[in-house]
């Protein structure tokens, strides 16, 4: 495939969407240039490993470009030598501003950046666009695509753009796309939901995925070692979590928890678990790296993901992958994903009674190895990063010009 594909999303590369540097291996994989582009530069407590640091190196950031006013005249002015195109991108900007004056101060940030990006694009002879989370950084992808005459693309997660669909203008992005990759069914029927039914066909289902080689399918410990992956918001249900993990260890004394992840809600839950006595039975490890997540993986017996709102979450796919059963959220697309009573058990999410019970049942009721290997062989099937990016990959050759 000779295609140069510019892939685009608001901070590359992120310890917590290595998904998308998968994703983004996968399509080189198959013989695809790609050239990242991040609208803002990640911190430093995103660089976890060599990976990131490697593709930190190599992504062209947008908006430091734009701040350079050399980097920025040139990408106006080379927007002017198209000027029936400037005036649909300055017309498309005007439609989908979001409402009030901090909305159109924004879109006028959007459309500098989109300048910059459609300029370098040109530079590197792009043929495709390419962009992942369909929030801002989309707003930035169809403009550029309308700037530089280049077809854009998006994937499409949620659950947040779902709460402000007209805000993102979701259903301009889909009929200026030439397709949507939906990372489920449930998330392409809430596109539906926005989209223009003339547009429904290019609403494509593409896994986000994982390699199942990465994860080694061992046999779960034998103890009582649950583990969290993600992010330490409200939205990922941990304070529920620790209340379920009270009144267990009462009787489970062994039990023990431990949490990968960071973010606003750390100093809280540490606070929290301290107050319910749980400061000998929980332990925050912080981020880690792609390797370390694996590890942790193989040294704990359950994984625990009680979220109250996600698209299909990656970090499921890696804990099957390795064999392990997962306990999490009846929600969104996770049942797509999570056979329930097979791979793991599903609870009604926020419901502390209902998550404490399905620890109980997994811990005394369930052949873990047994469930493990199941959620190992629906994610080989269904979910495996290699052939979802041959499919997003088939879906960009099929729109080249």
């Amino acid at each position: 495939m000779s295609q140069r594909i510019a892939y685009i999303t608001g901070e590359y590369p992120r310890a917590t969407d290595t998904f998308i540097q998968r994703e983004v291996a996968a399509l080189r994989g198959l013989g695809m240039t790609v050239m990242t582009y991040s609208v803002r530069r990640t911190g430093p407590e995103h660089i976890v490993g060599p990976e990131q640091a490697q593709e930190q190196e190599q992504t062209f950031h947008i908006l430091e470009a734009a701040k350079r006013p050399k980097t920025f005249f040139a990408a106006l002015k080379r927007a002017l030598g198209n000027r029936q195109r400037l005036w649909s991108a300055v017309k498309l900007a005007a439609r989908t501003a979001p409402p009030g004056l901090r909305g159109a101060l924004y879109q006028v940030f959007y459309f500098a950046e989109a300048l910059v990006l459609a300029d370098e694009m040109a530079t590197q002879n792009v043929t495709h666009l390419h962009n992942h989370i369909a929030k801002s950084s989309c707003t930035v992808a169809m403009l550029a695509s309308q700037l530089s005459g280049i077809q854009f693309s998006f994937t499409l997660h949620g659950p947040d753009i779902f709460f402000e669909p007209m805000h993102w203008r979701l259903d301009e992005k889909v009929a200026q796309a030439s397709f949507v990759a939906c990372i489920s069914d449930f998330c392409r029927s809430q596109a539906m939901v926005f989209a223009d039914r003339a547009h429904w066909d290019k609403l494509k289902i593409v896994h986000c995925g994982v390699d199942p080689l990465l994860y080694a399918e061992t046999p779960p410990p034998g103890g009582q070692k649950l583990l969290f992956v993600g992010r330490l918001a409200a939205v990922k249900g941990v304070a529920v979590l620790l209340e379920a993990l009270k009144p267990l260890i009462q009787d489970h004394p062994d039990v023990h928890l431990s949490l990968i992840g960071d973010g606003p809600e750390r100093n809280g839950l540490e606070e929290q678990a301290r107050a319910l006595g749980l400061q000998d039975h929980v332990t925050f490890l912080g981020y880690r790296n792609q390797a370390e997540v694996a590890d942790a993986l193989a040294e704990h017996d359950l994984f625990v993901l009680p979220s109250f709102a996600e698209g299909v979450p990656v970090v499921l796919m890696e804990a099957m992958a390795a064999g392990r059963p997962v306990l999490t959220s009846r929600i969104a697309g996770v049942p797509e994903l999570v056979d329930d009573g097979v791979s793991g058990l599903l609870v009604p999410p926020g419901n502390v009674d209902a998550l404490g019970a399905a620890l109980l049942e997994l811990l005394k009721d369930y052949d873990l190895e047994i469930m493990g290997s199941a959620g190992r062989a629906k994610v080989v099937a269904e979910f495996d990063v290699a052939r979802e990016a041959e499919k997003l990959a088939g879906h960009i050759e099929a729109v080249r010009p």
